[in-house]
């Protein structure tokens, strides 16, 4: 898993990289276009993470038959969510607007993000595919797909955005093209796996036309909405803080933009361990092994703290070099080797955070962790570094936001852990049948199940 997600921010990189190398303009483009599009696909495509706790738990409840129906369901909620997306991609420059971007650099961005909406269907398909697959213990996969896309788009998007082997120079666009082409490939191989690969074909996801069915669709949402809310925040903190710093000029924002991808990447790792984590949790869920899933849990937490002290101290030492393989503007590479430090100051509490929400996921909790993400990182996040960048006595300008980001993560990591620990707790010692808590409440947060199933 920490691979396949290590790939995939790869062509995040590369097009930093590969566009950086062409132009400040394009990349400051692609900085806010993608970081918008990626706020979009992310968030829709969260909502399709419900597929993996609702597989988890019939897996390891031994209905399989119930699973091939949970990814057809999937899909068509899928097709739902391409439509939406499209829509507000289509005509993109009231996205932007709040960037104030310079006209030319606006004009490369709504282009850019015009031809990512062709994406899109794939790249949610591609989400039901990925939640599915963890859901079951499949991550090789997901590996081999994210090599083959990631390798596949380095090659084409250096060859459309610089105009090598005979190909026109597209700059920003031709990145953008590159990932419609391999997001498509993606998705044809990912549902080659699911009639072919024998990991999957006894499910028989494509044995038969299924329509939509109002109660799983109704499932999905319940548990998807609140999920893909979630994303929705998680991600938007960071893209618009590239919306609001881009105010402050092209050298700033692409330093911010090497910056973020270097969170983005090293953010894989408590990403990878909780996607895992929730996985073997739901199953455990599902066989009504409250004990081995409360040590999943724990131990994703401990393998994901220790490793993010080590991501830390490289960090700490190799930020200017590696910010200068993505720029040769020293004056970019001064912001981001800035802005980098404030990774190392939360990257042990975004373990926690990270983990420990993935954890309550695969218990089908959602609302709360919803509620706690608006509040750290678009309350604090948001607000307070929107203060700190512009408002404060003495702005900070870009190391405002990054500053409320050090602070809100550590907010959350407290929160998402307390939650955690209390949720874990209440399933080892549940309230008897049909006595309810102080006040005739249910003895859970805000109503949400704390059993597993429907």
């Amino acid at each position: 898993m920490l691979v396949a997600q290590l790939v995939s921010i790869g062509m995040m990189v590369a097009d930093t990289v590969i566009v950086g190398r062409h132009s400040t303009q394009h990349l400051a483009a692609v900085a806010v276009g993608s970081g918008l599009y990626a706020t979009l696909a992310l968030s829709l495509g969260g909502v399709l993470q419900a597929l993996a706790p609702i597989v988890g738990q019939h897996y390891g409840a031994g209905e399989r038959e119930r699973i091939g129906s949970d990814m057809r369901q999937g899909l068509w909620l899928a097709g739902l969510l391409t439509l939406l997306g499209a829509a507000l991609l289509i005509n993109p420059r009231w996205l932007l607007a709040p960037a104030r971007l310079e006209p030319d650099v606006e004009n490369i961005a709504a282009s850019y993000m015009r031809l990512l909406s062709l994406s899109l269907p794939a790249a949610l398909g591609y989400r039901a595919f990925h939640a599915t697959a963890t859901a079951l213990g499949q991550p090789r996969p997901l590996m081999l797909i994210a090599l083959l896309e990631t390798l596949g788009h380095i090659v084409l998007a250096w060859c459309l955005v610089g105009g090598h082997l005979h190909l026109p120079a597209l700059g920003a666009v031709g990145a953008g093209l590159s990932q419609v082409i391999v997001s498509w490939a993606s998705l044809g191989l990912c549902f080659w796996l699911l009639k072919n690969d024998p990991r999957f074909a006894p499910f028989q996801i494509f044995a038969h036309w299924e329509t939509p069915r109002w109660q799983a669709q109704k499932e999905l949402l319940r548990l998807g909405v609140p999920i893909g809310f979630s994303f929705l925040v998680e991600v938007s903190a960071f893209t618009l803080m590239a919306i609001f710093i881009a105010r402050l000029g092209a050298e700033t924002v692409s330093g911010h933009r090497i910056a973020a991808n270097l969170s983005a990447l090293v953010y894989m790792l408590p990403l990878s361990l909780g996607i895992a984590t929730a996985a073997q949790m739901a199953q455990s869920v599902g066989a009504r092994n409250e004990a081995l899933a409360r040590s999943y849990a724990f131990a994703g937490l401990k393998i994901a703290c220790a490793f993010s002290v080590v991501l830390a101290a490289a960090m700490l030492w190799l930020r200017t070099p590696i910010a200068w393989l993505a720029t040769e503007d020293p004056k970019v590479v001064e912001v981001a080797a800035a802005l980098a430090l404030y990774i190392v100051l939360y990257q042990f509490f975004d373990a926690i955070q990270t983990v420990a929400c993935f954890a309550l996921r695969a218990y089908k909790i959602s609302f709360v962790p919803l509620l706690i993400h608006i509040g750290c990182f678009w309350g604090l996040g948001l607000g307070l570094g929107y203060w700190l960048a512009f408002l404060a006595p003495e702005p900070q300008g870009a190391s405002g936001f990054w500053q409320a980001a050090v602070v809100s993560t550590i907010t959350a990591a407290f929160l998402f852990g307390g939650l955690l620990w209390w949720v874990t707790k209440r399933r080892d010692h549940p309230a008897p049948a049909g006595s309810p808590s102080k006040g005739g409440k249910p003895p859970h947060p805000f109503g949400a199940p704390l059993q597993g199933g429907h």
